[in-house]
């Protein structure tokens, strides 16, 4: 089983497992992963940044490493490296960042994702070093004209043809948004909906970059329920069980208009284009709300760390009144980032679910989706 590795495994998250097995007539293609900390693999790693997940306990639970901090801002697999695996890679994506990640493309492709960025340039800055959504594209670029040099043009565009190109970013840019503490940019909030549709028209405008340079198959992430992470809930003195409505309710709008943009994109570039979207939104709720049927014994508190301020996750590994004992029994591992556990569940569902967890198709189908 590809997924054998994972440390624990209650009963829910075996059927998790089963999901999410690769069948052995997978021939492994290449995934170009771009976003935030919901997929950074260690990017951050490489910039002088105050958000970093280079100390344990990050990754304790982490198999490839032996429980050693990768960069990864969750205890184990992120989303992206669970699906990656599930779908016949022997390696996952690694960090662009990293002393000669160009070797792997071939096999893995790489991941640009970075921890505190975002769809707009200036989102994360409080944190001074982060790689912006617009960079990522550019990094990107760089390891395309490699590709070129290597393989040659009509083996490069096939490559690309087939490559999985994941795109889960926005959180940040939201998060800031509805932080009160935190200053937008220095100006005045605009009202939602402007914020919104300046969101989706700036993603829009990547992805047609990424479909220009040769991208063909997208994996384009909703927001999930920012309403309900620690960090949020914390700040805004939210009631034990309770996430905040009106952090959810632009989350939401935004998700609604992301929506109808990659129907539009479906429409303008297919068939020979593909993007899916995917809804971690309502996946991420529907366990929060049942949260003891998939083998949780807490739903909205996190595992590592205190809710506020952040971070404080970092360096206590040794502490048992800071770090949960059982990381499996959790759906939050920090004040923002879910537990492997929880990003497993969600893997799952992306991979072989119905068009509620993702449409047109789901990733598996795209990852098997030729145009000829």
């Amino acid at each position: 089983m590809a997924l054998s590795r994972a440390i624990y495994c209650s009963s829910v998250l075996i059927a998790a497992l089963l999901l999410v097995v690769p069948s052995s007539a997978v021939v492994p293609h290449a995934l170009f992963i771009f976003g935030d900390s919901l997929v950074d693999a260690g990017n951050n790693d490489y910039l002088v940044t105050l958000s970093k997940a280079n100390a344990p306990p990050y990754g304790v639970d982490f198999a490839f490493s032996g429980g050693e901090p990768t960069g990864r801002f969750t205890n184990g697999m992120t989303i992206a490296d669970i699906m990656g695996e599930a779908l016949g890679q022997k390696s996952l994506a690694p960090p662009y960042l990293a002393p000669n990640s160009s070797a792997a493309v071939a096999s893995s492709g790489i991941n640009y994702g970075s921890g505190s960025s975002g769809i707009f340039d200036d989102t994360g800055s409080f944190y001074i070093g982060r790689i912006p959504l617009r960079q990522q594209i550019d990094y990107f670029e760089k390891t395309k004209a490699q590709i070129l040099e290597t393989m040659g043009e009509e083996a490069a565009t096939d490559f690309f043809k087939k490559a999985l190109f994941v795109i889960a970013a926005g959180s940040n840019d939201i998060l800031e948004y509805v932080s009160p503490s935190v200053p937008f940019f220095g100006r005045e909030k605009p009202d939602p909906s402007y914020f919104q549709d300046a969101l989706v028209s700036n993603l829009t405008f990547y992805l047609k970059r990424l479909n220009e340079l040769g991208a063909r198959k997208f994996v384009v992430s909703d927001v999930g329920p920012l309403g309900c992470i620690p960090y949020v809930r914390a700040l805004e003195f939210m009631p034990a069980g309770e996430c905040s409505a009106s952090a959810n309710r632009v989350t939401e709008g935004y998700n609604k208009k992301l929506k109808r943009m990659v129907e539009r994109m479906n429409q303008e570039t297919g068939p020979e284009s593909k993007f899916v979207y995917t809804n971690t939104y309502d996946i991420v709720m529907e366990i929060i709300q049942n949260y003891r049927q998939y083998g949780f014994d807490s739903a909205l508190d996190p595992c590592c760390g205190g809710s506020f301020p952040p971070f404080l996750c970092i360096g206590i590994a040794n502490s048992s009144s800071s770090l949960c004992s059982d990381r499996s029994k959790y759906v939050f591992w920090d004040a923002f980032h879910p537990t492997e556990a929880a990003n497993l569940i969600v893997a799952g569902k992306l991979l072989d679910g119905d068009a509620a967890a993702a449409s047109p198709i789901n990733v598996r189908e795209l990852f098997q989706y030729e145009y000829k």
